[in-house]
């Protein structure tokens, strides 16, 4: 699983950036076509980008306030709020900045993250050696439409069929195939993991980073762990 990072037919590049996702558009093509190839990966990868934060970086494109306003209203249709638009054209930041849209990327704050979890407190009578977090155990699959939020960990005995939704300030365990939506770190702890039997979620979070799974399907699924390293989300081999 690599960095979030998707090309659609070389016109727009998508990328998790710490304020949301930052939809890099082609001068080359016309606005009409990528405004279409926008829509049309948003709704593909529709619980990708629900509830997301756009930063939209046009380059040189003069852009008008009513075309910025259009294309407000198209994603707000989808669950996606236009915070930025990023150009090197003069005009174009005038007209961002009459439809109350952020022009420098400084300026974008990141999407707002649950509190952070209490320490949990050890039981009377016994001498504890560790000390653990709030956590969530599931032990059934969380079928489509089911989502789950916990101040500390997630642990599923079970599948995450595609269509759920894990958010947790902690680390996220599935002994099973994770094919749902996940966000694990949701404080903003880049040293928590997320580890399945089979990982492949639709979508993945840890902390603000983002990542979409590879289209292609391995041809054997293994244990995985995805984790933070180098300001990106890498998987590696879940070993004991």
């Amino acid at each position: 699983m690599e960095a979030l990072e998707h090309t659609m037919a070389e016109s727009i590049t998508i990328k998790g950036i710490s304020q949301g996702v930052l939809a890099t558009m082609s001068e080359d093509d016309g606005w009409e076509d990528l405004v279409g190839d926008l829509i049309e990966l948003i709704d593909r990868q529709s619980a990708f980008f629900r509830g997301a934060q756009l930063v939209l970086d046009v380059n040189g494109r003069r852009m008008s306030s009513s075309l910025l306003d259009d294309l407000k209203g198209l994603l707000l249709e989808r669950d996606v709020s236009l915070a930025a638009i990023l150009s090197t054209d003069e005009e174009t930041l005038t007209a961002a900045t009459e439809c109350a849209l952020w022009t420098d990327l400084a300026d974008v704050e990141p999407p707002t993250i649950p509190e952070r979890p209490q320490e949990v407190e050890e039981l009377e009578g016994y001498d504890s050696e560790e000390y653990g977090t709030a956590g969530v155990l599931i032990k059934r699959t969380l079928r489509s439409g089911r989502t789950v939020r916990s101040r500390g960990h997630v642990v599923v005995i079970g599948d995450v069929n595609s269509g759920a939704e894990i958010v947790a300030i902690g680390d996220v365990i599935v002994w099973g195939k994770l094919r749902g939506t996940v966000h694990a770190g949701a404080q903003g702890d880049e040293s928590a993991v997320v580890c399945a039997l089979d990982l492949a979620p639709t979508q993945l979070r840890i902390a603000n980073l983002i990542t979409i799974p590879p289209q292609d399907k391995r041809k054997k699924s293994r244990p995985e762990m995805a984790l933070v390293a180098e300001g990106q989300i890498e998987a590696v081999p879940w070993l004991a």
